[in-house]
């Protein structure tokens, strides 16, 4: 894929160029406008969907190592300033989002809460609806919905005809930057309040029960290959939070034990997928 005004490997090299000379000590009262170009080139790039933070190979998400070290020159090489939007002053070192691409894509959103950084990509028919925020590097699919109180973070990946439930937060991960961020496949389901953390992969078209708490340190007890995971669920699974026995269980200080979570997959079944399904004239 290319990005405008050059090739993705011309851009790669571009940014990897600035990421080393920011290493030995640039910094962005010593950037000038041709640097600058570059770096908006990049947030460009990311809007269009043209790179992206991670990438499947080979069945497993990997991080774009340049793409995050793009991001974070667009921290390092900006400086904080004052800005407008609405009619109100913030101060940051990037502008928000242009939002009229959406409109073009079909994609909704509402007003006075819903807020796109730049360079981050929101796809085709999607909604976004207030309040919610999908940060910088963050890359949401077509016909996702990003409900209310919905936080996307930094270079999360978010797949196609995927239902965020209100109130759940998709974490982003920039440093280490060899890690790979949060990733929600295709078709995934995340029930009201479920939080998913550090890098940790979400399988396609899984429906996750609400309040799940979704991080590489809690097992995964997948009772359909009878196995324990750690840091990914399988596609096509029901997950929900159970607790089971802490090993500082029988301790004195604990009336009646302790107890840790865990998250159980299942099968999903009929009555599941007819509870989460969705509602197809929402994206008419």
């Amino acid at each position: 894929m290319s990005s405008e005004g050059g090739s993705e490997s011309d851009l790669e090299a571009e940014i990897e160029t600035l990421w080393q000379r920011s290493q030995e000590g640039l910094a962005a009262s010593d950037t000038d406008s041709e640097n600058q170009t570059t770096l908006d080139r990049f947030l460009d790039a990311l809007e269009a969907g043209d790179v992206r933070a991670a990438e499947k190979r080979g069945g497993d998400w990997e991080a774009n190592e340049w793409v995050k070290h793009g991001v974070l020159l667009n921290f390092s090489l900006r400086e904080t300033r004052a800005r407008e939007h609405g009619g109100v002053t913030y101060h940051d070192v990037l502008p928000l989002g242009e939002t009229e691409r959406l409109g073009e894509r079909g994609t909704r959103n509402t007003p006075d809460g819903t807020v796109v950084r730049r360079g981050a990509y929101v796809g085709a028919d999607a909604i976004m609806m207030s309040p919610s925020f999908v940060n910088i590097g963050a890359h949401v699919g077509d016909g996702t919905l990003v409900d209310s109180a919905d936080t996307v973070g930094s270079c999360a990946q978010v797949g196609e005809s995927v239902k965020l439930g209100a109130n759940s937060l998709v974490g982003g991960v920039l440093e280490p930057v060899e890690q790979a961020p949060v990733v929600i496949e295709e078709g995934v389901s995340l029930g009201a309040g479920c939080r998913v953390t550090s890098g940790f992969v979400v399988g396609r078209e899984s429906v996750v029960g609400e309040n799940t708490l979704l991080t590489p340190r809690i097992p995964i007890y997948d009772f359909v290959e009878e196995e324990i995971l750690y840091g990914y669920l399988p596609p096509e699974r029901r997950a929900f939070t159970r607790f089971v026995e802490s090993d500082v269980g029988e301790h004195d200080l604990f009336d009646g034990g302790a107890y840790k979570p865990a998250v159980v997959a299942t099968d999903l079944e009929e009555h599941t997928l007819e509870a989460s399904a969705r509602e197809e004239a929402l994206r008419e």
